[in-house]
């Protein structure tokens, strides 16, 4: 069976994360500049190789000087390391639409197996007649194992950024001719 070559199309996706701040709330994020691509065999997604890439300048908090910090050393130090990168290895079937995609996930120079559950949200052809692959991946991460340990301590004794990183990924991919 022909290998089938898929390329993530960036104005149909995104990219966010939610980590808790204080403990009683939490703070949403999103990415808006990455790139990745799939192969398959034919239109099954199983045992699919996955790649994926986003640039950590991009990152949005909706607070400038939050993401300012995000961005400097304290985090993720964008100007040593300006992306996050991920590369499967293994895309197994976990139910009719349900995956399990498991993979190693680079952070600020430190990688890491991540496992990651996609539910497939079906094939569809666009207006142009664009093959179009829909994907949302969900998964969490401790920030501390990547080496954003940065803490800090309210003066009445509270963690103002949580460890657990959520990660909620909407991503439509094209199938190329």
């Amino acid at each position: 069976m022909a290998t089938e070559k898929w390329v993530l199309d960036p104005l149909h996706s995104e990219v966010q994360f939610k980590v808790k701040h204080l403990v009683i709330s939490t703070v949403t994020g999103s990415f808006k500049n990455f790139e990745g691509n799939l192969e398959t065999e034919g239109n099954d997604f199983s045992n699919a190789k996955i790649n994926f890439s986003l640039d950590v300048n991009s990152i949005d908090t909706n607070q400038a000087d939050r993401d300012n910090h995000l961005k400097s050393a304290d985090f993720f130090d964008a100007d040593s390391h300006p992306k996050i990168s991920f590369e499967s290895t293994s895309f197994t079937k976990d139910g009719d639409d349900e995956y399990e995609l498991a993979g190693n996930l680079t952070v600020k120079g430190v990688t890491k197996p991540v496992t990651l559950e996609v539910e497939h949200g079906g094939i569809a052809t666009d207006f142009y007649g664009n093959t179009k692959a829909g994907f949302e991946v969900k998964g969490k991460i401790s920030r501390k194992e990547f080496g954003l340990t940065w803490d800090g301590i309210t003066e009445a004794g509270a963690i103002v950024v949580g460890d657990d990183v959520k990660l909620i990924i909407n991503v439509q991919f094209a199938k190329q001719a």
